[in-house]
């Protein structure tokens, strides 16, 4: 079993066999609330098991799996505020995959800490170098001493019974004993190890995949090289070198039953657009009130949300700027009851992550309200922190004709705020130390307010003061200039390249509905911003494809807020390198081309596609419902995000009682007329005919991401990650309309 092999690929390890032994470490929420705990790595090597007093439990467990990273000493805004009562060599946190908080530790010596520092990053290495067959062999050991409730290291059958219901399956009692019967090859009434897992291989007999493997194979035992060039070439549509497509898959996968292939077309996971034209041609991976964790109202201010919009590929943050006590400017949602971070530690934990996952560049979206003392007090912090980092000037020192290209700018930080005057007079040297100019456009409140006079409970006008900008500030801002937008044809005369318009999603839709075509030549010439409305008090997301549409290129979204807004802006940017920035379609890029999202039948070079989706079956669905006898009832709901003209969604029909291994065979099919923005989203949901239906898992790509033929699905959590094994097989055909 999986713990067994574990176990012995660690013996000897000095790390591991502390963390076995276990160690008493505190756990530390804030300044006031520290407290011992006992931490001890399982026998299996993948599990930490800890004392815990939450709701009166006396142990919690969590996966090695779980977690995503480990940052050693005071690389958290909780162990930073003890670091003068515990130093950085005893400090470490764990940081948590999806949306769940860090863990916070302190050991009694740095000893121990490296220990479980070293121990815990060889265990997300090995994890990671695991194969598919070592992954499943895992999953199934887990299920094993879930299901052994006496840990005699084996199952009787009423153990069995047990687990199938854990794992989703509704199985026929005389079925099911025929298998346990099959698979105890010992005749002793118990399946031990080997024999658990041979009752799983039979669990799990894919009969879908053995239709395909009979239809090309000759004699129905073995695909030659041969066959599979055949299938590849009239199923897969395989469009590369067949010949050495098969020969390596058969390298690859020969001694595995584990081979698949997935739904995203591995040729567009790496860089692989242009990445030399200017900013305004690509859409820019967003985030809005990026310092929020929760919702904006009672939220935590926190620079995790930074650290973590940028570990997942963000290229534009917010940042919201106060005046603060002594001097400092703070970072917060003003007028709210959110707690408030200094703006100082906002730009050390950018300058520290901007870069770690992507080289392109990262746009500080600034809101200013403070004064110009603190102000100035900004722009040292910034050149301080940041230092060559941040674009200060030009990239040739002369007046630009044009925005650069996120090649040129790579490891460059920009700022996006109010400047005095134009880049013109800054190569003249016409700006004096400081001068009058107008309130951010950016400031939420006046721009909700202005948007909603009509609703009297929440619409008292809020008058834009004029605001005093400091020099040193505004010499920050180099080409993304924060200005306010009277109206597109204003703009086409007036504008500059390096302007930037922001809007909330109520004005850019009111454009995109009475100006589309406008509003997509607009965004081929200047970057675009729009953010969620202040009503969104919960923090909700709008739906990001309408401003994908109208070619706007920095759409905002709380990060910090699963759900259908997060799931489309993972998909949209998992191309590309996940670098944060994705070229837009030429027809929106170039000024001479017409397109209006509404009428895409009227553009150059149009042509619709026809997606046909049949979907097969499901493997090993999580339980969603918390009740022990619940088991899952399935369907799958296909969506296409798109033009309006494109919006459509289908479902199959629901499986009743089997979320292990479902079939349907139900096959949908949809007419995509601008395929170039199209993004398709697979939901599995828990059918309910009282009551809304659960959510089991998702996963979104863009059409133009997706490999045709017979493909997996690995499905992800609403926290964008991943579940294995849980996974959809479909086939998938895309045919130009004719």
């Amino acid at each position: 079993m999986a713990s067994t092999l574990s176990g012995l690929r660690f013996q000897g390890d000095d790390n591991l066999q502390s963390m076995l032994v276990g160690t008493v470490m505190r756990k530390i929420k804030s300044r006031t609330w520290k407290k011992q705990r006992y931490f001890k790595l399982q026998d299996d090597c993948m599990t930490i098991w800890y004392t815990s007093k939450k709701a009166g439990n006396t142990h919690s467990t969590f996966s090695v799996s779980d977690v995503e990273a480990i940052r050693d000493g005071h690389q958290s805004e909780v162990l930073l505020s003890i670091a003068d009562e515990f130093p950085a060599d005893r400090c470490f946190t764990l940081v948590f995959r999806g949306r769940r908080g860090n863990l916070d530790l302190v050991t009694e010596s740095a000893e121990e800490a490296q220990s479980w520092i070293r121990g815990m990053r060889k265990l997300i290495e090995n994890l990671e170098n695991m194969g598919e067959r070592e992954k499943l062999d895992q999953w199934i050991g887990d299920w094993f001493r879930k299901a052994d409730k006496n840990n005699d290291g084996r199952m009787n059958f009423k153990e069995v019974q047990d687990l199938l219901k854990m794992m989703n399956v509704d199985m026929n009692e005389h079925h099911a004993h025929r298998l346990f019967t099959m698979a105890d090859k010992s005749q002793s009434g118990t399946l031990e190890d080997d024999e658990f897992v041979l009752f799983y291989k039979m669990l799990t007999q894919r009969d879908d995949v053995l239709k395909v493997f009979q239809e090309y194979s000759v004699d129905g035992q073995k695909l030659s090289q041969s066959d599979l060039e055949d299938f590849l070439r009239e199923k897969q549509l395989d469009g590369v070198d067949i010949q050495q497509h098969a020969k390596q898959l058969i390298e690859r996968y020969e001694p595995s039953d584990t081979a698949e292939g997935s739904i995203f077309n591995p040729q567009w996971r790496g860089v692989f657009q242009d990445m030399s034209q200017p900013l305004c041609h690509y859409f820019i991976s967003s985030s809005h009130n990026t310092y929020l964790m929760e919702d904006q109202l009672r939220g935590q201010s926190s620079v995790e949300g930074y650290i973590r919009a940028l570990s997942r590929g963000c290229r534009c943050v917010e940042v919201d700027c106060w005046d603060g006590a002594n001097g400092e400017p703070i970072v917060y949602h003003g007028h709210t009851f959110t707690s408030k971070i200094l703006f100082k530690d906002v730009v050390n934990a950018v300058s520290n992550y901007a870069f770690k996952i992507s080289e392109y560049p990262v746009i500080l979206s600034i809101e200013n309200h403070c004064s110009v003392e603190q102000q100035r007090v900004m722009a040292r912090h910034l050149n301080h922190i940041l230092g060559d980092k941040l674009l200060k000037s030009t990239l040739d020192g002369k007046a630009p004709v044009g925005l650069p290209s996120p090649e040129d700018l790579k490891r460059k930080i920009l700022l996006k705020a109010k400047k005095i005057g134009g880049l013109e007079e800054s190569f003249n040297g016409m700006v004096e130390d400081s001068q009058t100019g107008e309130v951010s456009d950016e400031d939420e409140v006046a721009e909700i307010n202005e948007d909603n006079l009509h609703r009297e409970s929440v619409c008292r006008r809020v008058k834009k003061s004029k605001q005093r900008l400091s020099k040193e500030l505004s010499d920050c801002v180099v080409y993304c200039k924060s200005v306010h937008f009277s109206n597109f044809k204003h703009s086409r005369i007036h504008s500059k390249f390096y302007e930037v318009a922001s809007f909330t999603e109520s004005k850019a839709r009111k454009h995109l509905r009475e100006a589309g075509t406008e509003f997509v030549h607009h965004n081929s010439r200047q970057l675009t911003r729009v953010y969620p409305s202040g009503f969104r008090t919960d923090s909700s997301n709008f739906n990001p494809q309408e401003m994908w549409n109208a070619g706007c290129q920095i759409v905002a979204l709380n990060f910090q807020t699963a759900g259908e807004g997060m799931d489309l802006n993972d998909g949209l940017f998992g191309q590309n390198g996940s670098c944060g920035y994705v070229l837009k379609p030429s027809f929106m890029r170039e000024v001479e081309k017409r397109f209006d999202p509404e009428t895409p039948e009227q553009r150059d070079g149009y042509q619709p596609v026809i997606l046909t989706i049949q979907v097969i079956s499901g493997q090993q669905l999580p339980k969603v419902n918390i009740k022990e006898d619940a088991i899952v009832d399935p369907l799958v709901r296909v969506e296409i995000h798109g033009v309006p003209m494109d919006q459509a969604k289908q479902e199959t029909r629901y499986i009743e009682n089997n979320g292990f291994n479902p079939v349907w065979y139900d096959t949908l099919r949809f007419t995509i007329h601008t395929p170039e923005l199209a993004m398709v989203r697979f939901v599995v949901e828990d059918y309910d005919k009282t009551s809304k239906n659960d959510f089991v898992g998702q996963y979104t790509l863009p059409l133009g991401c997706m490999q045709q033929g017979y493909r997996h699905i690995h499905l992800l959590s609403r926290d964008g990650t991943g579940i294995p094994p849980s996974s959809l097989f479909v086939h998938i055909r895309i045919t130009e309309l004719d």
